[in-house]
């Protein structure tokens, strides 16, 4: 069974389910969140999207993302993803969700609302090589300044998250 997404308004009510590259095919608004760890030093897990993504592969991002499934809590996805990507679990708390809409070269659009959330975790993850390519922790400074040199090398929603919310993060 193909992986769905959950449709929903602005509101962030859902309306619907649709299968995921439909969704994206598409440019429907749908619900999403993007976790950011941090360990005690105040640096940031990233991500490095693995090659075989259908986007945005080799990108870096923060520690992970996804997309919630039908019945399940920003905090469950946001646990399950962890898990899946990153071989830990950790405690996390959602910070604020925003809705953007980045169109791809390939013709896929990601139009989220994005629920972000915050953890902490001490050691180096356990990466899923099918999901994620490599791994670092950074200080939020340093990839504010590692952006702004080479945004190419960032993904779309980490961008604009950290444009539009780094005092939230940094804090």
């Amino acid at each position: 069974m193909q992986e769905q997404v959950i449709l929903v308004n602005e509101k962030d009510e859902q309306i619907g389910l649709m299968e995921k590259m439909e969704a994206h095919e598409k440019a429907l608004l749908h619900r999403a969140f993007s976790v950011f760890t941090f360990n005690k030093k105040g640096e940031l897990l990233l991500q490095q999207r693995a090659a075989s993504k259908y986007h945005s592969p080799l990108l870096w991002t923060n520690t992970c993302c996804s997309h919630q499934r039908d019945g399940e809590s920003n905090i469950e996805a946001g646990k399950r993803r962890l898990r899946e990507e990153m071989g830990f679990v950790c405690e996390l708390k959602e910070l604020f969700s925003f809705i953007y809409k980045a169109p791809f070269d390939n013709g896929l659009t990601e139009h989220e609302l994005d629920h972000v959330m915050v953890g902490s975790y001490e050691n180096d993850p356990v990466i899923n090589r099918d999901e994620v390519e490599a791994f670092k922790w950074m200080t939020v400074d340093h990839v504010k300044n590692d952006m702004e040199l080479h945004p190419e090398t960032y993904t779309a929603w980490f961008k604009i998250i950290f444009q539009k919310y780094y005092s939230h993060i940094r804090n």
